[in-house]
């Protein structure tokens, strides 16, 4: 009679690790979706060459009339926000993935001139400009 020692060799993951991850991922699916839809819309914030701060959205299958830019200069905040609602009820227009989402962007430097901010939406993108503020020039207040 042989005595045989069977050995445990795991993979390179292992079992349990493989298991686990989709187990986690399975059991706690809403807390990965928030995770990878965190950063969306996709956003480049950048200074032109004029000083003026321009924040372009990547929003390709949304309508003009889905968007919305929110200003609330007392906040010194710009909101861009979107609700898309599929109004048609029809079984073919149905989508997997709700389709909204709120932005919002504070000037904590209060360098902009945020009521005097302009959109445009061109082919899926979203440009916003929003030009610095004036710089308020030192008065000299002469003597008598």
């Amino acid at each position: 009679m042989t005595n045989a020692i069977a050995t445990y060799r795991p993979g390179l993951l292992g079992r349990g690790v493989f298991d686990d991850v989709f187990d986690n991922f399975f059991t706690d699916f809403p807390r990965h979706l928030r995770q990878t839809t965190s950063g969306y819309p996709v956003t480049d914030i950048y200074n032109d060459e004029n000083g003026n701060t321009i924040m372009e959205f990547a929003l390709a299958g949304f309508s003009r009339s889905d968007l919305n830019v929110g200003i609330q200069p007392e906040r010194r905040s710009i909101t861009v926000s979107a609700n898309c609602s599929d109004n048609s009820g029809t079984e073919s227009s149905r989508r997997i993935a709700r389709r909204n989402f709120q932005k919002t962007y504070v000037n904590y430097d209060d360098n902009l001139d945020i009521s005097n901010a302009s959109a445009i939406f061109e082919n899926g993108l979203l440009i916003i400009t929003v030009p610095q503020r004036a710089e308020i020039q030192p008065i000299s207040i002469k003597i008598d």
